[in-house]
Order: structure tokens, then sequence, then C-alpha cells
């Protein structure tokens, strides 16, 4: 079963897009797909219970039928880092029902794309960093660098970060955040040159765009024939 930890350089820079456009991609290739969001702040009551935009946009692009509580364990009501959010929910983040949900969703599918929140070394709780999650599932990364100024100094600190965790760093996405930037080229040239993995596609400035459409901007070599 093939799994993957999205992973950002920042908030905002497209991770959701990116994730979803990647279980697009590798439904292209008749696999069965899923997307977790294992921890996400910012929901709104639905139907009774709390909902996460991003979360659902997964679900959209999954496989029809799947929980949503495997895909969200943790659905936090106020938009706040997670540790705060949690904090005001009156729980904690903590690894189980995440890893249980994992084993949930990876025995009902041929690939998982599990999406992260805000950048690298955003905190899930007190005791408990992103890196500590993947650790645990024993996920290769990607890296979504979100292409504004700044954007190499985050990419590398990213990227070096990730590697000083002991975690693996399997490829990147470049998205068009701003779409205004300057020597877009230049920039993606520079970032393929240094960062130390593969760039798996760049997608287009799309803030509403189709998953499914930009899954097309997207290659995924370890799954390359």
């Amino acid at each position: 079963m093939f799994s993957i930890y999205v992973t950002g350089t920042d908030t905002g820079i497209g991770k959701t897009l990116s994730s979803a456009s990647l279980l697009h991609a590798l439904r292209a290739r008749g696999l069965r797909v899923a997307g977790m969001k294992p921890v996400a702040s910012g929901c709104e009551r639905i139907d009774g219970a709390w909902r996460n935009a991003d979360a659902l946009a997964l679900q959209r692009a999954g496989e029809p039928g799947i929980d949503y509580a495997d895909i969200n364990p943790f659905a936090l009501e106020h938009p706040l880092a997670p540790e705060l959010a949690a904090r005001d929910a009156g729980t904690e983040v903590a690894l189980a029902p995440i890893l249980a949900a994992h084993a949930h969703l990876a025995a009902r599918v041929d690939a998982l794309v599990v999406e992260g929140v805000g950048g690298w070394a955003a905190p899930l709780s007190a005791s408990l960093m992103q890196a500590d999650l993947v650790r645990a599932l024993r996920l290769p990364v990607v890296l979504v660098v979100g292409l504004r100024l700044g954007c190499l100094n985050h990419a590398l600190l990213s990227a070096r970060a990730i590697a000083a965790d002991g975690l693996h760093l399997a490829g990147w996405i470049g998205s068009h955040v701003d779409s205004a930037m300057e020597r877009v080229e230049d920039n993606l040239a520079m970032l393929r040159a240094r960062l130390p993995a593969p760039c798996w596609g760049v997608l287009p400035h799309a803030p509403d765009g189709d998953p499914q459409a930009l899954a097309a901007h997207l290659r995924v070599p370890t799954l390359a024939a």
C-alpha cells in the first residue's frame, strides 16, 4: 500500500489542492485511493458533527463510502493552531486515534495521501510534533512549496528540518499562490537545483481549481513505470 505525508512551506499554500490532485492522479492509474487529514482546526457544524472543508475535499477526491471519522479523527472547531484549538475543545491530539484511523483506511485502499497542518514545524500538541506522527506512520514526505517571494528560503529550511528529523523527503510540488510573482521560472529552476528531491509537478494559480483537472500537472515518480 502506497502512502505519503503532504506538508507545506506554510499554511494557506495549497496543501489540500495538491493532496486532492495527487489523489486524482493516483486514481487515474486505476488505484483505489483515500485522503486523510488527521488534525483539522477551523471546522463547522454540519448535521450535528464538526466538519472541515479541507477534509471534505479529500473525502470527495477519494473512494466513496469512507467514514469521515477515519479521514479526520481530530476535527476542531476554532481556526487556531491545533494545540490551542484542541485545548478549547477540551481534548488533546494523540497518536493512537490517528494510527487506528490510518490503519482502517490502509486496509481499504491501494494509495493513501495524508495531509498535515500548516508548515512542517507546526506542533500538533504540547508533546506531539508532526515529525512524531510521520515517524510513527513510517511515511515519506512530499513538500508543497508556495510559489511567492521568500519561497526559496521557506523551502530550503523546510527540507533541512525534515532531514534533521530523520525523515525522507520524497518529492516536492510547486503551488502558485501569488499570481503576480516575478521570475517564477527562475525561482523554480533554483528550487529544482537546490532541493534534495525531485519535483512532482507545478500547479497553476487556481484557488478554486478542479483537482481532477489539475492532476494532469502532477507525476508521482515512485509509481511511474
